[in-house]
Parts: structure tokens; sequence; C-alpha cells
């Protein structure tokens, strides 16, 4: 709304829910919003990238590198597509891959029931929790590193920023739970949209595993990880490194980016041994999913220069937009 009149256009909001959008140009084109997706990508395109598991044979396919992993079904879905990939096979293959292994839903986003287990019971826990709400689930090979988020529109780097998960500092008085009430307050003053829950198991079940619980004090200056997945909209932090990521690894997310049929994408990069400064050639990196849909109200929130650099990209995809086909 703030930068369609720049280039002559309108943008009509619903007004009930404020999620969906039209953006009318004086050429007469019409064309569409609805939360982060825009009428930039094909609808095939993107809804491949929207499933990790046909995402990552595509990405194979072509080449990148992808953790080990398999999907696994819901009974009722397995008796559908007459697969034998139920839990009980997810069990035998995660004894395989080797625990921990990185348990989440197929179709889901933002980090949303992301588990890390360690064993059978918790492989067991995560599964029902994910089969809640998905049918599929991806059991994949845990290869912790530094997490990067590259965002590519057709020939450019918008942004590149290192994604650390949540956590919390120790000020020597306050619990691990007080810690996260604060910082939840802040976020929801900043007015970003993250989910974080509380309550969430995922969180007392990695302080258990290092010693503490949301009762602990931490030490002043002493920092704990809280999730394993670094999602902005978890509440993970964020390190711009736009201006530092190496020219390989920019190559390698706008080329992806092509080779997925998209225009604009988030290329989700795990960096294993080295970061994203040095040259791809010698460093280990494998590409975790890719987002066709990135929203970018975290990485707003950083500084002025990143929230300049949101608007200069969502200009440039205004104008591209209101290109008659």
């Amino acid at each position: 709304m703030k930068l369609a009149p720049k280039i002559g256009a309108r943008v009509v909001v619903e007004p009930e829910w404020g999620i969906v959008a039209q953006i009318i140009y004086k050429n007469g084109v019409v064309r569409s919003l609805r939360m982060y997706s825009l009428d930039l990508n094909h609808i095939a395109s993107s809804d491949i990238a929207k499933d990790k598991d046909y995402a990552k044979f595509f990405m194979r396919e072509r080449g990148y590198p992808v953790a080990p992993g398999k999907t696994i079904f819901t009974n009722n879905w397995a008796k559908i597509v007459k697969s034998n990939r139920t839990i009980s096979y997810g069990v035998k293959y995660a004894k395989k891959l080797g625990y921990p292994v990185l348990i989440k839903p197929n179709s889901k986003s933002q980090g949303i029931d992301v588990f890390l287990a360690w064993n059978k019971k918790e492989l067991y826990a995560a599964l029902a929790k994910i089969f809640q709400g998905d049918k599929v689930a991806i059991i994949e090979k845990y290869l912790p590193g530094r997490d990067y988020r590259i965002v590519v529109l057709d020939d450019k780097i918008i942004s590149a920023y290192e994604r650390m998960p949540l956590s919390v500092k120790g000020d020597g008085k306050n619990t691990i739970l007080k810690l996260l009430e604060g910082k939840k307050k802040l976020f929801d003053k900043e007015e970003r949209d993250t989910n974080i829950n509380l309550k969430d198991p995922r969180i007392k079940n990695k302080l258990k595993r290092e010693g503490y619980s949301l009762k602990s004090v931490l030490e002043k200056g002493k920092k704990v990880y809280l999730l394993h997945n670094a999602n902005l909209s978890a509440g993970g932090d964020s390190k711009d490194v736009t201006t530092k990521i190496h020219p390989g690894f920019k190559k390698i997310a706008m080329d992806i980016t092509k080779k997925m049929g998209l225009r604009i994408c988030g290329v989700d990069i795990m960096v294993t041994h080295g970061d994203i400064t040095k040259n791809p050639k010698n460093c280990s990196y494998y590409i975790i999913e890719i987002n066709s849909t990135p929203g970018l109200d975290h990485y707003v929130t950083v500084g002025r220069k990143q929230k300049k650099i949101v608007e200069d990209m969502y200009l440039e995809i205004l104008k591209a937009l209101g290109k008659k086909d």
C-alpha cells in the first residue's frame, strides 16, 4: 500500500482478515496477493517448492547436495498410495541413519513441528504430533552447521542472513522462563510475527538434555539455545551477511531458483564446514529446502538498512508484476 502509488498502482485489501489483496495497475493489469504469495512464481513450481520431498528430489537431480532422508506416511495415507513407509518403517530407517534424526512435516513451513529425536520414544512422539496436521513426514539425517537464508529475485540476491535458533541469555537473576517471557514481549512490541509457545515440549526436552529446566537461573552472560531449528518465525535471531556472501554461494542460490522454475525464492543452505563468506568449493554444505514465498517481515526488524532492502525489493516486484503477459 505504501509502495504501489510510486508506480501508479493501487492496492485493495480485504478488510476483515487483511491477508489478501489485489494490486490494480493503470494499464489494466490486476495481480493478487495472499499472505506472502505473489503472482510472480508459476503455481506448479511454487507448489513443488512447498513440498519438501518433491523439491529435494528435483534439486538432487540437478546435482545439488541435500540431506539423506525419506518420507513416512500415516497408516491411512500409506494404504491409499500403496506404500509400506509407515511409522514402523520410519523407526527402522531412523536406526539405519543413526540417532539423532530430524523429523519434520512435509508441507509446513516456519519451523512448525520440526523435531530432533534422540531415540525411538522421541521419534514416536514427534511423528504422532506431526501426523495430527499432516499425512506425510520426513525423517532426515541430522547434519548441524551454520544455517543461512538467501533470498533471490530473478538474477539478484536481495538478502542473505545467518539464522540462529531461539535463545536466551542469563542475567544471574531471572529464570529461563522469565527471560523467554521477556523476549516474547519484546517481539510483540516490535510487531514481529513469531510463533513462540512457552509450553513447547521441544524447549523442555532440549533444556533437559543440557541439564536445565525452565526454572533454572542462568549465570550472567550465559546463552542457551532453546530449539534446534533456526527459523526466525520460531523466535530465532539473524545476522545479516548480504554484503559478505561469497559469489559462489550467490550463484548457487540464483541457479537453484532458476532451475526450480521460480523467480522469487528463499534458498536455505546449511554449511557444515566453513561459512558462507568462503568459496563453496572449500566448504561442506547442503540445501535444507527452498521457499517460494519467503516472508521478510522478520528480516525487516533487524535494522533500517534491511528495511530499505526489503522496500526496494518489493518495489521491483511491483514493477515486474505490472507488466502485461
